[in-house]
Formats: structure tokens, sequence, C-alpha cells
């Protein structure tokens, strides 16, 4: 058996002297120490010591009274002041020197925000840089503390995160493939894996450059910047768990119209990934529950262009910066991607295609001629699948609806590129002949499917647009997976429903989230904007944010580059070299192999992949080469690093439930249902019969603008204007028209009516059929919820008691049984004596209002509720 390594450094005590730091580590219930010694008499240089030696408890403490008195002077007369405690934290970031010496930089505080299967997601809420070297030795220069200043103008408590037991940087699919091949077996029980970092999401990998090698892993922590938050859909009692997690990559990484494109080595400005997890939150471990996740991406088109932000304007002008008639950095670019992702990727592309004056076109016609020119060398099972759709011009009609059309393309992708299912039992074949998974691809294994391929989103900016484009896809994409959990019977989901919800505030936050990281403001069009329901205030905060993104974009951006080039080590400080302010661009710093080295170029004009990518198709490489680069540690027995069950339970603590971040997470009975509501399914439609209509239907919200801010929602467009809005790869998205136009007329009605009936797929869950009520306590249960509802419920002034009595007649009379029999679809049982003493009992109650019930009443009443449990 393989398990990942916890890391055994969750708490960090920092202790002082004047020629060391001690950096004392241990795991979270203090077993098991490691000591760093950091020498301070260095003014420039950072020597660590690490001796990868284990202590418990007493050790380190003689260990620490050893320094102690080692370091008494007469001078020093407590022995406080020999090892002075600085700092308590829970990991170090990294190291960083700009013109002096080295500094420290720890995690003082952290939060939970997301639990992945046994494993806790910690975003950082605080840390605190220390200066190493003691002023003894110190060498001051007078630039330090403008370096320090632009350093910490990166906030490191914004949306950074780690984990100490999972690898952020790899999608879950790639995490929980086996390290170990079925041939590969020693005389040890278990072992300990430890996966290599996806160094294109590493953000602090600059900082840990100097002490990678040095000291033992577990001292190492890596962070990802980006976006990670879950809640928790609750299906009756049962809780599913929905993640969504943002890696913003640290390659050409800036600010919106400083990075455009891509660079020389096929990185691309503004890219994120983001992936969607659905995990079944009743078995903690992840090997033996259901998960599934969904990824996608987005990022700057692949093309040397910029804009000119000299001009004051809202809009510079695009240009493309220099031809590249081999697709040089395009080619570069999807080999990446073809290797982390596999085959097919598929391209939406946002951009707008037709315009008066050539803007954003000039982007799209570049772009089709390039993605044409590579697939040349590509067999068409593997090639690079183009869509265009102009959602620009899309929204402004008034008879087209932007969602229902994303909602087909989204379709057509998901059903493409399949999405990662890992179930604790094998699969039987019947679980994919089912016609919702009909012409449905990905690698099907006996144990689900991975994940072949990925959708590639942008528009411009890769920020409004984009997010749109990704909630509907995010949209389809959960559907499938819940329906491969077993949760709902149709992978369809209906807008204005809990579920619906929760995941619309999901990519809300994330696109808000990425906009304010590159744009330098939230999102200005957002998802109900384009849904046409947005209220007439919306349209004043979309202006706000215009402003607030122009301001950020014309006088802070250039110091927020700056910043960033400094925490990612693009440019070192040196004393008599410019500083970087000096510098009149930074294009050098983010294209070092501009002046085309040979060893950099590419060897064909042709293959523009590489061949071990090309072979593993159209599984991801990167997944293959996992083997490779992970380090497997046999382990004696499952020790105490490998016992991810104590970890997460942390038996040896007191912990409060009302503390439990399972117990604090979003919650959609607790956030998401409306108070009247009297069903708790998340996948019900949360509207008013009267309004559950056609959105053309509804009034007209009034607009700032004058413009409308509802439309049809089942319009569809000509077929002209479909074939000038798509191109997929010669086949019109109006191929899936038909499969769309039936999940836009689906009703909630359904969703409520299966949930009702208590049933659910055979998948979901440990075996739960077999403890499903039967035919006749369903039925019981039913008519006598019925009648507590009515009985207890308190009289108005103007209704009669006999009223009530015809009220409980309709309910419970045998005549009128099989009515509301098959409004439940079930038949009922035989009536027999019983029954009708009882029918009669409540009828008198009914007619005298509402009653005490008696001890035998209620134990009968109490006998059907527990058969249904």
């Amino acid at each position: 058996m393989e398990y990942p390594i916890i890391s055994c450094i969750q708490k960090v005590i920092l202790y002082e002297t004047k020629a060391r730091f001690y950096i004392v580590g241990s795991n979270s219930t203090e077993s098991r120490y490691r000591v760093l010694k950091i020498d301070r008499t260095e003014p420039r240089e950072l020597v660590i010591h690490d001796e990868k030696v284990e202590y418990n408890k007493q050790e380190v403490r003689n260990l620490l009274t050893m320094i102690q008195s080692g370091n008494l002077t007469p001078e020093s007369k407590k022995l406080d002041s020999a090892l002075m405690k600085t700092v308590s934290a829970f990991g170090i970031a990294g190291f960083v020197r700009f013109l002096e010496g080295y500094y420290v930089i720890l995690i003082t505080k952290r939060r939970k925000v997301a639990l992945i299967g046994p494993h806790v997601v910690y975003k950082i809420e605080d840390t605190t840089m220390m200066y190493i070297p003691n002023d003894t030795v110190r060498q001051a220069h007078h630039e330090e503390s403008r370096y320090v200043k632009m350093f910490q103008s990166v906030d490191m408590s914004d949306n950074f995160y780690f984990s100490y037991s999972y690898d952020l940087t790899h999608r879950l699919q790639y995490n929980m493939m086996p390290t170990l091949s079925t041939g590969h077996q020693t005389s040890a029980p278990f072992y300990g894996v430890r996966t290599k970092p996806a160094d294109k999401f590493v953000w602090n990998s600059y900082l840990l450059q100097k002490c990678r090698e040095v000291v033992h892993p577990d001292w190492l922590l890596f962070l990802i910047h980006g976006f990670v938050d879950q809640k928790n859909i609750n299906v009756y009692g049962k809780s599913v768990y929905l993640t969504l997690i943002a890696r913003r990559s640290n390659k050409f990484a800036g600010t919106r119209f400083l990075k455009r494109g891509a660079n020389s080595d096929g990185h691309v400005a503004n890219e994120v990934e983001t992936e969607q997890i659905v995990i079944d939150s009743s078995v903690t471990f992840l090997e033996r529950t259901s998960v599934t996740s969904f990824v996608q991406m987005r990022g700057s088109i692949p093309l040397y262009w910029s804009q000119d932000v000299t001009k004051m304007v809202p809009k510079p002008p695009i240009m493309l910066d220099q031809s590249d008639p081999y697709a040089g950095a395009a080619g570069l670019h999807f080999n990446q991607v073809l290797a982390r992702y596999g085959s097919p990727v598929i391209i939406l592309n946002l951009v707008k295609r037709r315009e008066r004056r050539r803007h954003e076109s000039i982007l799209t016609d570049e772009y089709k001629a390039t993605v044409s020119y590579l697939n040349q060398f590509l067999p068409p099972e593997h090639r690079i699948r183009y869509m265009g759709f102009d959602m620009a011009h899309i929204s402004k009609s008034k008879t087209k609806n932007v969602l229902v059309r994303l909602s087909q393309i989204a379709k057509k992708c998901v059903k493409q590129t399949g999405f990662y299912v890992h179930m604790p039992r094998h699969i039987s074949k019947e679980f994919w002949d089912a016609p919702e998974y009909k012409g449905f691809q990905g690698h099907k294994t006996e144990w689900g499917c991975l994940q072949t391929g990925v959708v590639r989103t942008n528009c411009v900016d890769c920020l409004d647009r984009t997010n749109t484009a990704q909630f509907a896809i995010g949209r389809c994409a959960l559907g499938h997976q819940l329906f491969a959990l077993g949760v709902i019977s149709s992978p369809d989901l209906e807008f204005d429903t809990d579920c619906l919800k929760m995941l619309e505030h999901l990519y809300e936050a994330h696109g808000d989230t990425i906009a304010l990281q590159y744009g330098g403001s939230q999102l200005v069009h957002r998802i109900e904007g384009y849904r046409k329901i947005a209220p007439w205030t919306a349209h004043s905060i979309d202006i706000m944010h215009t402003l607030s993104r122009y301001y950020s974009n014309t006088f802070s951006d250039l110091e927020k580059q700056i910043a960033t080039n400094i925490f990612l080590g693009l440019f070192l400080p040196a004393e008599g070299k410019p500083n970087i302010w000096e510098l009149p661009t930074d294009f050098y710093l983010h294209n070092r192999n501009v002046r085309a080295v040979l060893e950099h170029l590419r060897f064909s004009c042709s293959q523009w992949w590489e061949v071990p990518v090309y072979r593993s198709l159209p599984l991801p490489y990167e997944e293959e080469k996992k083997k490779s680069d992970s380090s497997v540690v046999p382990m004696k027995g499952r020790e105490e690093c490998l016992d991810s069950y104590d970890e997460y339970y942390r038996s040896s603590e007191m912990t409060s439930i009302h503390e439990l971040f399972s117990y604090t997470m979003s919650h959609s009975v607790r956030d998401y249902k409306p108070k009247t509501a009297k069903i708790d399914s998340p996948f019900t439609l949360r509207v008013p019969s009267e309004s559950n209509k056609d959105v053309n239907s509804q009034e007209t919200n009034p607009n700032i603008s004058g413009k409308d801010s509802t439309s049809s929602q089942t319009s569809t467009c000509s077929s002209e204007s479909e074939s000038e809005s798509s191109d997929v790869d010669g086949t019109s998205v109006s191929d899936t028209s038909e499969d769309s136009t039936s999940m836009v007329k689906s009703k909630g009605k359904d969703w409520s009516a299966s949930q009702q009936k208590g049933g659910v797929s055979h998948m979901y869950g440990p075996g739960l059929h077999k403890y499903s009520p039967n035919h006749k306590d369903t039925w019981m249960y039913e008519r006598y919820v019925r009648i507590s509802d009515v009985c207890q419920t308190p009289p108005r002034k103007e209704d009669k008691a006999v009223t009530r009595g015809k009220i409980i007649e309709n309910l419970v009379f045998p005549k009128s049984v099989f009515k509301l029999g098959s409004s439940y679809g079930v038949e009922p049982p035989p009536v027999n004596k019983q029954d009708q003493d009882i029918y009669h009992h409540y009828v008198s109650v009914g007619h005298r209002g509402p009653i005490e019930p008696s001890k035998k009443e209620a134990q009968f009443y109490n006998k059907y509720l527990n058969k249904f449990y």
C-alpha cells in the first residue's frame, strides 16, 4: 500500500542567539521534532545546517538547554537573554536576499479553507520577515529598504495556499495515480510517496532555491497562488463537498496591459488552471470513497502581441509585435498543454470576430491561422479543436441568450474530454452503457475514468467573458459529476436551484479573485448580467469596477509588475548593476531565450511536439512520468507520517464541533435554502410557480443605460448566425441543440419528485439501497406526515372546524387514498381495520382543532417515522 507522506513540520518556533537562529519544527502532536541551524555571522551568504535527525520531546528540550547554557556570558545575567524565543509560526515560506543579507519568511497565521478527503488545505493569513545577520556584521545599503518594501507589496496573506499532506500544484487525477507498478514489490508492506511539485505553479520556488537541496523535505512548503473555496451540497443529510481550486502560473506572470500573449518559452499571460472537485464525504479517505474531478484552463492567446499603454485610452490598440510564420511560441505552449492534460485540446475563443473597426478580430484571424498550421502535423484524433464564439455580439442581442448557447458548447466539450471518476469498487460495463454517457470520451478504467484533454478558454483579458464561459462548462461538468456519484437521476442541472446558486457564487468569487490579481478590479460583467437577470443597480456597479480597473492599469500596474518580478526572482539585485526601476523594460527578464541561442531553438518547423509527449497521447505525459519523478520510501509499518486518519481526526486533541471546518463550511440547507421552503433538496427550483416560466415572459428590469436586462432563455438563433459564431473543425455547435433544448425545458418538479421518494442511485454511498424503506413503510410515513401537518397547524379565524375535518378526509379516507398514492408515484397498500380506526380518530381531532397527542399516538407515529429513516 502506498500513502502520501505527511510533513512532520507543522509548528515552528524560532530561537535566537547572537551567532545563530535555531528553528525547531514539530508535528501537530509534538511527538517528532527537527532542528534547523542558521548562521548569523555571515553578512551576505545563507549558511544552513540540517543534521536530518529526528528528536523526541525530551531530547529537544535537552538540546535547547545545552544551547542556552553554552551561550551564557558574564554580560547575560539571565538565561532568557542567552536563548530567546522570537517567533511562533506554522512553516517556512522561504529565504530572500536583496542588497544586504538574507531574510527568513515565516507563516505566522493560517486558516482552513478546504478538505480534500483527509487532507486539509490552508490559506496564509499573515507572514513575518526576519533579518538573519546580526547587527555587528550587517553591511547597510541605502536601497535595501526600497527593495524590501517592493517585495512586501506582494501580499502573501492574499490568496496563497498550502497543505502539509496534499500536492496542490497537481490536479486530483495526478495525485491519485499509483506511483508503484504492480510488478514493483518488496518486503515492505507500506510505502511513503512524496511527489515532485509542478514548478509552474509553485510561487515560492525562488524563495526555496537556496535551501531546497540542503534541508529535509519536511521543511519545504510549496505555495500556490490563486483561489480555493469549498461548499457542502447536502442531499437529505448526505454531504457532497464541492471544491474549486484555481492555480495561477508563475511563468510570464504580471498585470493586465503589461503582460499579453506569450513569451519565447511558450508561457502565456494570465494562465490559470481551474479544477472542480466533487467528493462523497460520507467516507473520509479518497481511495475508499467516490470522487470526481474536472479541469479546465484559461490563458492569453499564445501569439506575440501587446497593447500600447502609453496612450490614455480605456482600450489601447492591439498590435502583433512580431511575425511567427512557424508558430514557434504557440507550438511550445500547446506542447506543454498536451504534456500536462493529454488530448484533445479544445480551444474556446470568445474574442470578437466582426467589428466595424478592427480591434479584437486581429487576434482571431491570426489565432485560427496558427492553429490550422499546427494541426497539419498531428493525426486527426489528437488535433487541436477550435471553437469560435463571439460572446459579446450574442450578449447584445435581445432575442439570443448567451448561457443557452454556452450550455450547448459546454456539453460537447465535456463529452470530448471526459472527467476524472474514481469509485471505491470496480465499475461494471452497464455503468458506461447508460444513455447519458453516449459518446462520452476519456480513458475508461476498472475504477472509473481519466480525463484526457482540456478545454482552454480565452478572450482578450481572460477575465469577464472567460469566467462566465468557464461557469457554463463547470455547470455541465457538475451535472455529470453528481450523476456519476448517483446523487441525481439526470446530468442536467437547472438554474435557480440551491446547487447552481452555490456553483455560481463559487465561480463569481473565483472570477473576482483572478480579476483583482491580473486586472486590478473585480469582474465587470458577471454571470447574472449575461443571464439578463441583473438588477438595475448592477450597471452602476459595473461602471465603478470599470473605473477602478482603468485607474489600476494606468497608475499602479507598473509597481505591481516590478514587485512580481522581484518576488519570483526574475530580477536579482546586485551591487554595481542598474536597479529594477531603472530598466526601460522587463522584456528580457521574461524572454531569456529571445536571442535564439542554438540549444533553445526548435529543431524542426513541423515537429512542434516532443516525442515522449506524442507517444503518450491521449494520456498526459506528466502522469506517465510520475513514477520517475516521485520519491518512494519503504516503511516497515504504517508510521505516523503515513497515518492520515490521526492527522485528520486529531484524536489526541479536544475539539468542539462548532469549531470544525466541516461544520462551519458553507452549507446548502443552512446558507442557501430559503426559510419558507419546505423541501431540502438542493436541486429543487426556488422560484414561485407563477414565475417558473421562460424569462421572456417576465417583466423587464429597469437599467440605467436603458438596455433590457432580461431576454428569452429558450430563444434560438438562425443557422446562419450559428455558423458565424462557432467553428469546431467544420462542425456547427447546433449539433447539440436538441440535447440542450431538452435540458432547458426540463423542470424542477422532476427533481423534487424523485428526491421525495427517497430514491438514490445504487452507486451513491456504501450500500445505501439495502436500507431503503419498503413499500408499505414509505406509504405510511407519507400519510402520517401529512396528517400531522394538518392537525398541528393552528386554525385561522375565518376557517371553520368542519373544513379541517374535510382536509383530513381527503388525506386518509380510503376512497381517495388511491388519488394520493398516484401523486407520490406509489400504489397504496390495502386499508385494514386499524387504519380505519386511526382515520376516524384523526378526523375527530381535525374537527376539534389541534390537541396534544397521547403517548400511544406519539409512539405509533414515531414508529413509522423511524422506519423511514
